[in-house]
């Protein structure tokens, strides 16, 4: 620490968001005169549903040095190697793909898989479906298990699917088993001292939580951040249509695929996750398009029109202006969301108790550490909106008014127009990624897998030149690396 010791930090609400901050936070600076303590009322219901993490939480845990057979169990967790998009492209061929979670055998394949890319960019007749190139696709097709045998040094890149109610659970008794305090309390009141800075939460029985420094854990309400401090929300509605979601657990599937399917829907689209006890299913859609009521009936229709209730959730898409305001710290659904297509919440969580933590050690409360954490944390919720909303503005879909309106919508960030044009312009993408400064949390890899999964390229198809590079003898090796990796994987222990 460069300015005395470690805070003490209390934290307003547990759920996933909570506890996952908690622990970072209490690893970091238990040792070094800091506290951790939690306020959370149990009576106080999660947001949290089947849910689905990118790799980050695995590294999470890592982090923490816990076992997954400690906490996969106890959550019932299964693997998650992609997702599947289906149905936002209707162009024959590309009705879906898989976006992989990039691995070191891709390393040796992607390269290729962006060659042909460039061709086909250029209206050539070369095989530049993103399907065919990379591992993890191919392991979640076979309905393979992350973890290769002993004598295969390449391990893919994966995350999970998990109850994100078990998830906190599970944290909260792991924490406090090693000294984190935790609170059962509904707090009624933030007070501020003269200055404007919180010094302690007013509970419902009227006991005191004081604190140095303050975390909003407290869900779409933000009750620190945005109602005591009066931080700006900066809402994300005009370019990210979807505010709703109707969810319907269906029941555990013998055999499944370990990967999260993003299935397009009338006026949004759905997801499927498997977990070990159910399968986690609900409906992102905009309520400008649809009513509650006929998307919960699209939804189970979908479904096989199962039994049991469905829960509405109502989504506040977008992010607050600065997470680090005085002396509180916003995470998770109090700090900013976007809807959960690239099951980004929990990697933006962990990205900012990290660097949260980071800024702190190296300059306490000082405006400086605090503006440069700002500044990344708000360029990484643009990073992940600009390609959300990709998804959506590239849609080859005119089935319904939210698709037409989504592919003609043209409120876009530069970076995202930007990253079209050199798209379509045939510029080079890497490069175009890193002058736009758009690639904070999606690399080269997925922006292609993206814009080859929706097969957006010329129509008009022409011979390739003799003095190219074969892309089909190419996918012919690629095939041989892949077909000789996943015989070193075993089936799904999950399955």
């Amino acid at each position: 620490m460069s300015e005395g010791p470690a805070p003490k930090v209390v934290i307003l609400g547990g759920g996933s968001a909570g506890w996952i901050t908690a622990c970072l936070l209490h690893q970091r600076w238990a040792g070094k005169g800091g506290s951790v303590t939690v306020v959370e009322s149990t009576d106080i219901g999660i947001i949290g549903v089947g849910e689905g993490s990118t790799p980050q939480l695995k590294a999470f845990f890592d982090m923490l040095g816990i076992e997954e057979a400690e906490w996969m169990s106890a959550c019932n967790a299964t693997y998650k190697l992609g997702i599947r998009f289906s149905g936002w492209s209707e162009l024959s061929g590309f009705e879906s793909y898989f976006h992989p979670f990039p691995g070191p055998v891709d390393l040796h394949t992607e390269p290729a898989f962006i060659h042909s890319c460039a061709l086909a960019r250029r209206g050539f007749e070369v095989p530049a479906h993103p399907d065919d190139w990379f591992l993890a696709a191919a392991l979640a097709a076979a309905g393979k298990s992350p973890h290769p045998e002993a004598n295969f040094p390449f391990a893919p890149s994966y995350g999970y699917h998990f109850d994100a109610h078990s998830l906190g659970g599970f944290l909260r008794e792991w924490a406090t088993a090693r000294g984190l305090v935790h609170m059962d309390r509904k707090v009624e009141e933030v007070e501020l001292n003269d200055g404007g800075d919180v010094s302690a939460l007013i509970c419902s029985n009227g006991e005191r939580v004081e604190g140095d420094f303050f975390i909003d854990c407290s869900g779409f309400r933000s009750m620190i951040a945005q109602e005591a401090l009066g931080v700006e929300f900066l809402p994300f509605d005009e370019n990210l249509f979807c505010d709703r979601a109707v969810v319907v657990p269906t029941p555990h599937e013998e055999r499944f695929k370990p990967q999260t399917e993003a299935i397009a829907m009338a006026a949004g689209w759905r997801w499927s996750i498997p977990l070990t006890t159910r399968v986690g299913n609900g409906y992102v859609y905009a309520s400008r398009y649809i009513s509650d009521e006929d998307a919960e009936a699209e939804l189970r229709a979908a479904l096989g029109d199962p039994e049991g209730d469905a829960r509405l959730l109502k989504m506040k898409v977008g992010r607050v202006y600065d997470s680090w305001h005085r002396n509180c710290l916003a995470v998770g659904l109090s700090q900013g969301f976007i809807e959960p297509l690239e099951a980004t919440a929990l990697h933006i969580v962990i990205a900012t108790a990290v660097e949260f933590a980071n800024a702190f050690e190296a300059g306490g409360y000082g405006s400086q550490n605090r503006d440069a954490f700002n500044a990344s944390i708000a360029a990484r919720y643009e990073s992940i909106r600009d390609y959300i909303v990709a998804h959506y503005r590239l849609n080859r879909r005119n089935d319904t008014a939210f698709w037409r309106d989504n592919a003609a919508n043209e409120k876009l960030s530069d970076p995202l127009k930007g990253i079209m044009t050199a798209w379509f312009r045939q510029r080079n993408m890497a490069e175009a990624i890193s002058e736009l400064r758009i690639g904070q949390a999606y690399p080269n890899l997925s922006w292609h897998c993206l814009f080859a999964g929706y097969g957006t390229f010329p129509e008009k198809k022409q011979p390739l030149p003799d003095a190219a590079t074969d892309p089909e003898e190419s996918l012919r090796e690629v095939s041989r690396i892949l077909e000789a990796s996943i015989r070193n994987f075993p089936s799904n222990a999950m399955n």
